[in-house]
């Protein structure tokens, strides 16, 4: 996708960078690297409309960054709500994608009341927005998938077309098809990444053009997964410096306060796997190297961060994900941290 260059760093954000040598670049608009960070630090210090998201994603489009979360039936403005930003701290509403559930959600789910999870990317000249539709603790789920050619609601080229659905689960299987992610490699090859409790996180591989299974019948890989009650969901694959690095949150979110949400990430060479963590455990043994985690926040404020997404930009990576605050009650709300890398090749929230 096309970088297009911000017109000139806030205040604010200058303010952030402590007084540090501004280009007028899209990197000086962001967050610059900052050195001696602690593993742990609090992250972005956000403002805007950033409360309640939950299962966040997150792309950029010329000068914006967006943020897509889930919602349910009555919330407003609609389904899949729409945020944006022009300097990735300060966020206003803006509208959403789905004025009511698609009439092939109900059919596949009877009784859905959300559509949760998206994930966003921009492949072959359109931002593709996987979703899913399920009913809380059950695998009767559905993987839906919606394009647009901007975000721009300005552009008359702005308009979601829903294309339906592109993976199911039922009672009958040993997964959950909910939690959607699309990496497309090196290689071109397209893979979705989904999975929630039950037996973990697969992937199979989707046709670049049509944006569904490659294959009537495709191939599933397992990725990973937990001993019982097998609390693994929302995988989040990327890659960099040729590893695929596999990023899952574990335990419970949904509790406001009491969740015990974190993230954990493993590596591999493979986007088929198997994924390691540092001291080599496979994550379908019960590995994983803890990436965020309520015990590293040094506020103590935010509690269960987890479902993260990535956003790359000339300045580097950053992890958005939601996270329950212990000053509004639980609230879910939106969070952002730079991803410094080490020298070993592992990412680490600063």
């Amino acid at each position: 996708m096309e970088v297009h260059v911000l017109q000139a760093p806030s205040r604010r954000l200058s303010a952030l960078l402590g007084g540090l040598t501004l280009v007028v670049t899209l990197s000086a608009c962001w967050p610059q690297k900052a050195p001696g960070l602690p593993p742990g630090a609090s992250g972005l210090p956000l403002t805007g409309d950033i409360s309640p998201v939950h299962d966040p994603t997150i792309i950029m489009e010329g000068s914006s960054a967006h943020v897509f979360s889930t919602s349910q039936i009555g919330e407003e403005p609609g389904l899949i709500h729409s945020r944006t930003s022009t300097d990735l701290l300060n966020w206003t509403r803006n509208g959403a994608v789905f004025s009511e559930m698609p009439t092939w959600a109900s059919e596949e789910v009877p009784g859905v009341r959300g559509i949760w999870a998206p994930d966003i990317s921009y492949v072959n000249g359109e931002f593709r927005l996987y979703y899913c539709v399920s009913r809380f603790g059950e695998n009767s789920s559905a993987i839906g998938l919606a394009v647009t050619k901007t975000l721009v609601k300005s552009d008359p080229r702005f308009g979601w077309v829903d294309r339906g659905l592109v993976f199911r689960s039922d009672s009958r299987d040993e997964f959950n098809a909910i939690d959607p992610d699309l990496l497309v490699d090196k290689g071109g090859r397209h893979w979705l990444s989904f999975g929630s409790f039950w037996t973990g996180i697969k992937l199979i591989e989707l046709d670049p053009i049509t944006g569904k299974p490659a294959r009537d019948d495709p191939k599933m890989y397992d990725l990973a997964q937990r001993s019982s009650p097998g609390a693994i969901e929302a995988p989040k694959m990327i890659e960099r410096n040729d590893w695929f690095y596999l990023f899952a949150s574990v335990e419970f979110c949904c509790r406001g306060v009491d969740s015990t949400y974190y993230t954990i990430v493993g590596r591999s060479e493979s986007p088929t796997g198997p994924f390691k963590d540092m001291k080599g455990t496979s994550m379908n043994e019960g590995g994983g190297q803890i990436f965020l985690h309520s015990n590293l926040d040094p506020t103590g404020r935010w509690v269960g961060p987890g479902h993260i997404a990535i956003l790359s930009v000339d300045d580097g990576d950053f992890a958005a994900y939601h996270a329950y605050d212990r000053q509004a009650g639980g609230r879910p709300t939106l969070r952002i941290q730079r991803i410094g890398w080490g020298n070993d090749g592992w990412p680490v929230a600063q």
